[in-house]
């Protein structure tokens, strides 16, 4: 009997990036609206045509945006805040409005917090509900992608984000999370029953219900929440027009703890994750079973990580699952969002020995169409299968050789190299005595605007149209040019800009030991931001020094304190693709090393402030706070320290974070022993301020002042009182100023006016606390 195959999503970027560009042409006027849907339209049908051909039975639409599918759902939903509605924009311009923020001629609003999705690197925009938002079913964009796919001949499964997952991470108008009523809750449930009918009413077999917010903890109410949802919505399968099958999917954990409400329920098809839940969904499984009727939607195919799939392995699974019941399908474990587009595209990696390990969102599909081939047939067939035989070579062991010196180094540590002296409250007396800053001082996050200029000479020099010598000279002035400008505007800490770097993280591989990189393995992050994580191939160690020079050669061009900027390993391994061979912790211990070498380096070349940026620590918590200390914070935290721990009393470490979560882990960032912190704080409302003030934080923080990812410029006005807000909850001798992020993304236009507004409003500040000591 054959098994049908299932896709969660797909990447709407393009082989090429063809949707950033296309958007981001239309917001520097290059573009109209009429060619961004044109562009929209071609990769939509282009992606359903890649799948038709690979074999994928149930392909998906409505995994498309324009900018996020949880932006999408708000508008979908009606949940548009007023001040959005009022600006009287267009469609796409007001889902860019609430992404992005608009200061324009209809108005000047902020844009709706961002934060990441789970456990990855994309970021979702947080829906806003208030007294004032009416839930009902209010757009058209599923049931139009719809159609769209069947008038192309291609029948898909239209996919949603679930109604429990929006209600749990939607937020009130402060960041307060929403407390439902029945009210919303009866109006939420009327809209999805809407959506529903009118799948069947299209004609639809399959609607595939997004609910990864059942793999978290629950809390008192969660469950009985998601029962009062489903029970007012699954009636609405049977439309005017036929019945239409409810997948609830579920991904990026287990739901081990539901499944037996889940059962309850009577859903068509439950998805589940059986990677990253492997164990805890099989256990579930066996306990509860599944109700007859209702197709388990087997996860296999990672769609978190670019790495062949082990289809041994897989099958296994399979057949555990197979155990309980024969109506299974094969899907991904998660949405394709999450990886780049195909591996066709990097000639660079070596075709025989590099390629063949890996599979992009292309070849997954082809993963998926094996695996339903290959668990289709008999023991003495697969024997045979030259599939399966080519498949499990890859996983013999011998791709890469281990760097024994790389193992003595770890092997050497002891307690003592996770330890700095003296005490965090010492050190930072003793260095407001050595840097002599004012209160409140004023700093930036580490990058500023990378121009068409500096991205045209990166390229010129790496198709050898200049002499490195040429470009050294050119990233010497715009540091000369960078450190003019701070000064002038009356920066207290200095940065150098970060010209010579093309990727945060890509960077500091290119200079370790242990690292491959590729061309084109674009993955979205959030909007029209892309990134292209580099891959860890072999054991990792520094082969040169990464920052020295450029930081040495700008704080010799100027009397003030410049920054050296660095990559924290926790981040530069989460922003990889990491190894599956070895643990992530052994990864990071391996990073953190090399990362302690330029610290040290750094240091020795008159260095007195190091950043060392963890904006990624968050990222990778695991969801179920019982795995959060023995499954990674318990290594993460100490591999920071590792970095730092041999540094003069005099040297004060910095570290960032952004876009996520932090009040439930502030008492371990304050573990990380750091000095000063900066972090994302404008589009979270300063809740996290909050609990650092509950946690008797001790490490002096930097709560973001302004939002870097909105064009808009912030008033002098909008940030003094930004800066009251803060030391309403924190003490201003251990408050810092400075954005909210780097500054990389942003144009020079928007960055200088910014920044000096807001270096007026700390001085403003400090002088309005100057006169109240008197």
């Amino acid at each position: 009997m054959s098994t049908s195959t299932s896709v969660i999503g797909f990447p709407r970027i393009g082989a090429q990036r063809e949707l950033k560009k296309a958007i981001e042409g239309y917001w520097k006027g290059k573009l109209d609206l009429d060619s961004v849907r044109e562009t929209a339209r071609s990769l939509r049908s282009e992606h359903w045509n890649l799948q038709k051909e690979a074999g994928i039975d149930l392909i998906p639409s409505n995994d498309f945006s324009y900018y996020d599918q949880m932006l999408d759902t708000a508008i979908l939903l009606n949940v548009v805040p007023r001040r959005y509605a009022a600006l009287g924009l267009g469609p796409e311009d007001t889902l860019f409005a609430m992404g992005r923020g608009y200061q324009g001629d209809q108005g000047d609003v902020t844009a709706l917090p961002m934060k990441k999705w789970f456990t990855t690197n994309y970021h979702y925009l947080v829906p806003e509900i208030d007294a004032d938002t009416h839930v009902e079913l209010a757009g058209s964009k599923p049931f139009d992608e719809y159609q769209e796919a069947k008038d192309q001949g291609i029948a898909t499964k239209p996919v949603v984000i679930g109604p429990y997952t929006f209600l749990k991470l939607a937020r009130g108008p402060e960041g307060e999370r929403i407390e439902p009523g029945q009210d919303l809750v009866s109006a939420l449930s009327k809209a999805y029953a809407d959506i529903i009918r009118r799948f069947a009413d299209l004609g639809a077999d399959w609607v595939q219900l997004d609910e990864p917010y059942l793999v978290l903890d629950k809390e008192d109410g969660d469950l009985d929440l998601f029962r009062n949802l489903y029970r007012a919505i699954l009636p609405a399968r049977q439309g005017g027009e036929g019945y239409v099958r409810i997948l609830l999917q579920t991904y990026f954990g287990h739901v081990g703890d539901c499944l037996a409400c889940i059962n309850e329920l009577g859903f068509d098809g439950i998805g589940l994750d059986l990677v990253e839940g492997r164990d805890e969904n099989l256990a579930a499984l066996k306990e509860h079973g599944v109700k007859q009727g209702t197709t388990v939607f087997a996860g296999l195919v990672n769609g978190r990580n670019i790495w062949r799939n082990n289809y041994a392995v897989s099958l296994g699974i399979l057949d555990a699952v197979r155990q309980v019941t024969s109506d299974v399908v094969v899907s991904t474990a998660s949405s394709l969002l999450h990886v780049p587009f195909t591996v066709r595209n990097e000639e660079g990696l070596d075709a025989k020995t590099v390629r063949p390990h890996f599979a992009f969102a292309v070849e997954k599909l082809d993963e998926l169409h094996d695996l339903a081939i290959l668990a289709a047939v008999d023991d003495e067939e697969k024997k045979d299968s030259r599939v399966l035989a080519d498949n499990q070579r890859l996983f013999d062991g011998t791709r890469v050789e281990r760097d024994q010196a790389v193992s003595n180094r770890l092997d050497a540590l002891d307690e003592q190299d996770f330890v700095r002296q003296p005490a965090r409250a010492e050190r930072q007396r003793i260095q407001a005595e050595e840097l002599g800053l004012p209160d409140l001082p004023t700093t930036t996050i580490g990058s500023f605007p990378q121009t068409a200029e500096v991205r045209s000479y990166r390229a010129r020099l790496r198709k050898k149209e200049i002499s490195q010598e040429e470009y050294d000279g050119f990233i010497a002035s715009q540091i000369d040019q960078v450190i003019d400008h701070q000064e002038r505007i009356g920066l207290d800490v200095l940065v150098h800009g970060e010209f010579e770097r093309n990727d945060m993280v890509e960077y500091f591989g290119q200079n370790l030991n242990g690292y491959l990189f590729t061309k084109n393995a674009w993955v979205q992050s959030y909007g029209t931001r892309c990134v292209k994580p580099p891959i860890v191939w072999g054991d990792v160690s520094r082969a040169r020094p990464i920052t020295v020079r450029w930081s040495s050669y700008a704080q010799s061009r100027t009397k003030h304190v410049v920054k050296g900027m660095l990559t924290g390993p926790v981040t530069i391994l989460n922003w990889s693709w990491p190894r599956e061979d070895i643990t992530h912790e052994e990864q990071t211990r391996q990073l953190a090393l090399a990362i302690r070498d330029e610290v040290l380096d750094l240091e020795a070349a008159g260095i007195k402030v190091i950043q060392i940026d963890e904006a990624a620590l968050r990222e990778k918590l695991p969801l179920r706070r019982s795995d959060w200390h023995t499954g990674y914070l318990d290594w993460a935290v100490p591999a920071f320290r590792l970095v730092h721990s041999a540094v003069k009393p005099t040297t004060q470490i910095h570290t960032h974070m952004c876009y996520s979560e932090f009040n439930d882990i502030i008492k371990d960032i304050d573990a990380m022993d750091a000095d000063v912190i900066s972090f994302e704080a404008s589009r979270s409302d300063l809740t996290v301020l909050d609990a650092i003030q509950e946690a008797h934080f001790e490490t002096e923080a930097g709560p973001g002042v302004y939002d870097i990812h909105s064009p808009r410029i912030p008033s002098e006005e909008e940030i003094v009182e930004r800066i009251h807000a803060i030391l309403d909850k924190l003490d201003a001798r251990k408050v810092w100023i400075n954005p909210d992020c780097g500054l990389k993304t942003r144009g020079n236009e928007e960055t200088w006016p910014s920044l000096e507004h807001m270096v007026a409003a700390a001085k403003l500040v400090r002088e309005e606390l100057s006169s109240s000591q008197r």
